[in-house]
């Protein structure tokens, strides 16, 4: 049988428009009887983190419009949707607040200690930062919101590595989206220090820094750079669209940068990796996986996913956002094991 007609059977079999093989390598990732559902309709978009002590989705919200006297500034909650293990569809009242008017926060993380770390874009009037979020009582810390006395643009996205440090993409565009000033600085990479309070910049080469991910050893750096997508709503086929890998020296910095694959159709927003080193990218039509030689092994077909998590109690669900609604694939996959102390 031709490698063409060993795809055919794999997709016949599954009998699933939602899961899309393009590598037999796929069929590990999806096993017998993977399933897409939608857990509930909210206004979830971006930095889905999964609590596995709570059984719990924490996001940030789809930003929308306030009203005089903050117009033009957009109003983004944290909230929390109360999970029962695989079951799905779920009720609209397992969602909850957590916190309200989180100076436009985007990308999150759980730090060691169970507390989420939060991207904050900050607008024309707060500055942007890098906060930690307590989950219990909703108490803010800024861990640091300048480099070199000069201001963020709009901190997007953030992993804590298993050394406590915190790496993240500072894009710039809260300006480009009117609710941010003038740049200060470039559109870097940083690894933060929260012990020390050291910050410094790992990556500048980037147009539009975005989603990153280690891999499960933590000696690779899986970068997205979104400058395609310039203006709100945009996409400029010419510039960026793709994911870049680096590799980790000393756990502090970033060398042999490479091409890893470009994303089509889209751009790559959220990234994530699985237990075996497969790398998980967000685009116009879904999810994307990748082997981890950069080949696009399957799609998993849900148009506007823009972030995800794997999740659920056995870590095989992938939780997805996807503005109007989340959703959980759930897979044979698993994601990395657990940072310690969660």
């Amino acid at each position: 049988m031709s490698q063409a007609s060993a795809l055919r059977s794999v997709r016949t079999a599954l009998g699933d428009p939602s899961f899309v093989t393009h590598d037999r390598e796929f069929e590990a990732v999806l096993g017998a009887a993977p399933r897409l559902a939608r857990v509930l309709a909210t206004d979830a978009h971006e930095g889905p983190v999964y609590v596995p002590d709570e059984d719990a989705l924490y996001f940030t919200t789809l930003p929308r419009p306030q009203n005089v006297p903050t117009a033009g500034v957009p109003r983004v909650d944290v909230k929390r949707i109360a999970l029962d293990g695989d079951r799905f569809p779920l009720e609209p009242d397992r969602v909850s607040t957590v916190r309200e008017k989180a100076n436009v926060a985007n990308g999150m993380a759980l730090d060691h200690d169970g507390r989420l770390v939060v991207c904050e874009q900050g607008t024309r009037s707060q500055h942007a930062a890098i906060t930690r979020l307590g989950r219990e009582r909703g108490t803010v810390e800024t861990l640091v919101d300048e480099w070199g006395g000069l201001r963020f643009n709009s901190p997007n996205d953030v992993v804590v590595k298993s050394d406590e440090t915190i790496w993240f993409t500072d894009p710039s565009y809260g300006h480009l989206q009117g609710f941010r000033p003038e740049p200060q600085i470039g559109d870097y990479v940083y690894r933060l220090d929260p012990e020390t309070a050291r910050l410094h910049v790992v990556a500048d080469s980037f147009d539009k820094p975005n989603g990153l991910a280690f891999s499960p050893d933590e000696q690779v750096l899986y970068i997205g750079d979104t400058g395609a997508n310039q203006e709100p709503g945009s996409y400029h086929p010419a510039r960026p669209h793709h994911i870049k890998a680096f590799d980790v020296v000393d756990g502090r910095r970033l060398e042999n940068e490479r091409l890893f694959c470009v994303i089509t159709p889209g751009f790559p927003d959220g990234i994530k990796v699985d237990a075996d080193g497969r790398v998980y990218a967000s685009s116009s039509s879904g999810v994307q996986v990748f082997a981890p030689t950069g080949e696009l092994i399957g799609e998993i077909n849900l148009p506007g996913a823009v972030n995800f998590t794997f999740g659920g109690p056995g870590r095989n669900v992938l939780l997805i956002t996807t503005d109007g609604a989340v959703w959980a694939a759930a897979l044979a996959t698993t994601g990395p094991s657990r940072v310690r102390g969660v």
